[in-house]
């Protein structure tokens, strides 16, 4: 029995189950994904007895044995992570790469010493100082991209650890070990610096690219929020102005009611009040919910629906104060909105202009529902599961940010057509 090996792999195994669960938003309980990763750890140590105890001068046994290994590390990683997408297939190869350049380290010792202890604890020291330098220095960065927009190049992405694991199987396992060539050793440890920085690179790109996107929704945002209150201030200005007049020649009306009545002409006093009542609803002001942000929003959505001849039924209820970011939900209500308004105002038939909103933000929930017609098959994205926008690569935002912040806020969502009618429903549970 190769002890050295048997042990040398166990901490791997350790290290790796490690990786994943740090560097993974969890979808399961913590007790839960701690058995999870606990079971796969099992699974990887008892298959390790087979190709290195019972069957160590196997090749097809190692090869069997270690793509299983493989397919049950990624599947785990896969399995309880919360968004289940390239994102976690990426952190579960990059996880492979880690440990597999611990596990180098303490072969590497192991050669050039000869002391099993000493190249052990070695090999477990550089897992360790990996494992805290990424805690620390990569884990927020990480996992704010598991929080923010979904990337559309993760799976182009992942064969960056791909082709790197495959490089170091090449170099220090097969056809020939390390043991075999020693000297090979130097190359190996530039191929882990090259590594380790091709990793720098990547992680800068992806918070580069998450924080472009994020700017750019936000620029949206508040372009349309700016929108909503200056329409807000215009309607404000002239309902002041025009209520002005009215207050003024309101001695006017008053004195021609009295006059009616003497002269018991209560049609004409009908008609005259029908005229005052239609003047104040007119320059009625509409609030359509507590929430100054969410209103403007709203605001500025509505005038563009009229603006389009679409008719849209409003179910609003958002509080002043919410559970989440009110410029976040703004845009995603915007965005849901907006794609629901552009769909159907070219309907011939004015009774298919229309889209049924819900919104309802308590302490408890948040539930955004929309409703609207649809004609066309609705297709779907194969990579990222949304709808799939017809009008070229670079549209189709809108839905991912939905999309993420429904990840973020740890929600569901669904979209699907139904009796020629296209349902959106986003919901999360505080």
């Amino acid at each position: 029995m190769d002890y050295f090996k048997n042990i040398s792999y166990l901490v791997s195994h350790v290290f790796l189950m490690l990786f994943i669960y740090l560097f993974v938003t969890h979808r399961y309980s913590k007790r839960k994904t701690i058995g999870i990763c606990f079971f796969s750890f099992l699974i990887l140590t008892i298959t390790d007895c087979l190709k290195l105890n019972l069957f160590p001068e196997s090749g097809l046994c190692y090869v069997i044995v270690t793509i299983l290994q493989i397919f049950v590390t990624q599947f785990t990683g896969v399995f309880i992570s919360q968004t289940r997408d390239g994102r976690a297939l990426f952190m579960g190869l990059t996880s492979s790469n880690y440990v597999i350049a611990g596990s180098i380290i303490s072969a590497i010792l192991h050669i050039y010493t000869g002391s099993m202890a000493f190249s052990i604890l070695g090999g477990a020291a550089v897992h360790f100082a990996i494992l805290l330098f990424l805690y620390f220095r990569i884990r927020n960065i990480w996992l704010e991209c598991y929080e923010g927009e979904s990337i559309k190049v993760w799976w182009q992405l992942c064969l960056i650890p791909v082709f790197f694991y495959c490089g170091f199987s090449f170099l220090v396992i097969f056809p020939n070990s390390i043991y075999d060539y020693p000297p090979n050793s130097l190359g190996v440890c530039m191929f882990m610096i090259t590594m380790f920085v091709s990793y720098v690179v990547v992680f800068r790109y992806v918070e580069n690219e998450a924080n472009r996107i994020g700017i750019y929704w936000k620029n949206v945002l508040f372009e349309t929020y700016i929108k909503g209150l200056e329409n807000q201030y215009y309607l404000i200005e002239q309902s002041e102005k025009n209520l002005k007049i009215l207050r003024h020649d309101m001695r006017h009306y008053s004195n021609m009611i009295d006059s009616l009545l003497d002269q018991e002409e209560y049609e004409e006093i009908k008609k005259v009040t029908a005229y005052l009542n239609k003047v104040t609803d007119e320059n009625k002001v509409i609030k359509y919910c507590e929430n100054i942000v969410m209103h403007s929003i709203l605001s500025q959505m509505m005038d563009k629906a009229a603006s389009l001849d679409v008719q849209v039924i409003l179910d609003v209820k958002i509080p002043k104060e919410i559970k989440v970011s009110d410029y976040e939900l703004g845009a995603v209500v915007g965005n849901l909105l907006e794609n629901a308004l552009i769909y159907v105002k070219d309907y011939k038939e004015k009774e298919k202009r229309y889209v049924n909103v819900k919104v309802h933000c308590t302490s408890e929930h948040i539930l955004i529902q929309m409703e609207n017609e649809c004609e066309e098959d609705v297709t779907f994205d194969l990579s990222t599961g949304l709808p799939r926008s017809g009008k070229g690569r670079r549209h189709g935002l809108g839905m991912q940010s939905v999309s993420a912040f429904s990840d973020k806020i740890g929600g569901n969502i669904g979209w699907y057509c139904e009796n020629g009618i296209f349902h959106v429903i986003v919901f999360a549970k505080f």
